[in-house]
């Protein structure tokens, strides 16, 4: 009998993303672990260097009975959880974001603070065509908004000429 497997949000230690991901892929659990890259200025050079897109946290996808796997992996503090349990994130969710972050016109960012619920949209050209989520303006520049469940949403600039409402 093969168990269903969810995602969750893993809470980790103060700067432990990567590590906690190469410790999760040494014990062959599914995982995944957006990364925002930014170039860092220093007297001598100037380098390009990964962050992790939602700090202190990675995700996991595994079924509910290997928590405890999980949580015994060095630099995991505990699952987000909602009502005492893990909190389970639809795989839509998280297979948008990984879309997103891997083909977005512009930087990725995200946010926490609530974004206005718009016209539900559909990329129809370019790295992210198929992408559907949400039409919001911010700053002045048309974003695209995928939310995610218990965090917020990730955000990243697309050009109005490549999307349509659906």
């Amino acid at each position: 009998m093969e168990l269903r497997s969810s995602w969750y949000a893993v809470y980790t230690t103060s700067r432990s993303e990567k590590k906690v991901k190469a410790r999760l892929d040494e014990a062959k659990v599914d995982n995944y672990l957006p990364l925002r890259t930014e170039y860092r200025m220093w007297s001598d050079r100037r380098k390009k260097v990964s962050f992790p897109l939602i700090p202190g946290y990675i995700f996991v996808r595994i079924p509910m009975q290997e928590t405890l796997k999980v949580l015994n992996i060095p630099g995991v503090v505990t699952f987000l959880k909602e009502k005492s349990a893990p909190a389970s994130i639809p795989d839509k969710q998280i297979e948008r974001l990984r879309l997103m972050v891997e083909h977005a016109f512009d930087e990725v960012e995200f946010t926490t603070s609530p974004v206005s619920v718009g016209d539900t949209i559909l990329v129809k050209h370019g790295t992210l065509q198929g992408l559907v989520g949400e039409l919001v303006e911010m700053r002045g520049k048309y974003k695209i908004a995928i939310r995610i469940e218990y965090f917020g949403c990730a955000l990243t600039t697309i050009p109005l000429g490549w999307i349509e409402k659906i």
